[in-house]
């Protein structure tokens, strides 16, 4: 079992934490193979697959929700249509940029360009570089994947947490363009497919609703934003406030990954809209990111019980709780720098 010896200075800029006997990834890893091995293909992509199927075939149906004359029916169809959205746009296209969208890299691509590009408006390339090859593996390291991206020290508390993530849809395609600037051939592709998704889903609102352009370009980005907040919250509330490590004392990657991550409780809504891997198996997910929802769920029993069988940390805590954190503590937790944790292994 891990010994862990939790040391700060006084002025709590730097934590020393120092952790004898820290168990093999390889022990956990054998352990989740045995359950990926007995896996079917419908518990390991067909589920989640499904899911977002579905939500693609509710969309209709929102439009003929806000095609109607009541604006009880009009908001009904909004609501619905934006949790559509995150099921295809997140859900899916977090899923398929780790290439657990299906068996085949092909697939996974196609996949990624739909839900990421076409339907969410997102650089798939940009979101690769920045979540997969940097936040991933990276996990909490400052300066490298420490969730400083989402930092935005100019906004009051409030505003930041409620108000500006709703924003975020008409943002989004011209940070990427910004970002694709000097990498001409990324640039037309994101141009390409993703104006090809603007134009379709506006011209449906135009079509099928009644909409003039203008209001059609409201609608899609006001529906768009049913779930921007929650998608805020949980990219800082499950890293930032945990351990930040400099790039020469990062732990073992299973301690980065149990210490540097953080579980958020079940709940329905969010589980579904935006996946268990962004949710409730978080520190499933960074240790084993080729996992769908559905597989990062049936292995979190395995995973929970290893870490805390061997004496790492498996940070859990309830949306609210974070919510509250956050908001009293936002100068420290979100403008400050965070304290630097020096991480020794001892044999």
């Amino acid at each position: 079992m891990a010994e862990t010896i939790i040391e700060k200075n006084l002025d709590e800029n730097e934590v020393w934490i120092k952790v004898r006997n820290c168990p093999n990834f390889s022990d956990l890893n054998a352990k989740v193979k045995k359950i990926i091995q007995k896996s079917s293909y419908w518990e390991k992509y067909g589920i989640d697959l499904a899911i977002v199927l579905t939500a693609i075939a509710f969309v209709p149906l929102t439009y003929k929700l806000m095609a109607s004359d009541s604006l009880l029916t009009i908001i009904t169809g909004m609501i619905i249509f934006g949790m559509t959205h995150s099921i295809i746009a997140n859900k899916g296209g977090h899923a398929a940029s780790h290439g657990a969208f299906g068996e085949t890299k092909l697939w996974n691509h196609f996949a990624t360009r739909f839900t990421v590009e076409f339907w969410g408006s997102t650089s798939a390339h940009i979101g690769y570089m920045i979540h997969i090859k940097e936040h991933h593996p990276h996990t909490n390291i400052t300066g490298l994947g420490d969730s400083s991206t989402w930092k935005v020290p100019m906004l009051p508390r409030y505003i930041y947490m409620f108000v500006a993530p709703h924003f975020i849809p008409i943002v989004i395609p011209f940070f990427s363009m910004s970002m694709l600037i000097g990498n001409f051939l990324e640039l037309v592709k994101y141009s390409i497919i993703a104006g090809s998704g603007l134009v379709l889903q506006v011209g449906a609102f135009h079509v099928f609703c009644g909409y003039s352009i203008p209001m059609s370009i409201f609608m899609l980005f006001a529906s768009r934003s049913v779930m921007a907040a929650p998608y805020i919250h949980f990219n800082i509330f499950q890293h930032i406030g945990l351990p930040m490590y400099s790039q020469a004392n990062r732990p073992k990657r299973i301690y980065q990954m149990a210490s540097g991550c953080l579980n958020l409780d079940r709940n329905p809504l969010l589980d579904l809209t935006l996946g268990h891997t962004l949710i409730n198996c978080h520190v499933e997910h960074h240790l084993f990111p080729g996992l769908s929802d559905n597989m990062v769920l049936t292995i979190k029993p395995i995973v929970s019980s290893f870490l805390k069988e061997n004496g790492l940390p498996y940070n859990e805590d309830s949306y609210s709780n974070r919510m509250f954190l956050f908001l009293d503590k936002y100068e420290e937790l979100m403008v400050n720098a965070p304290p630097l944790t020096h991480f020794i292994g001892l044999q």
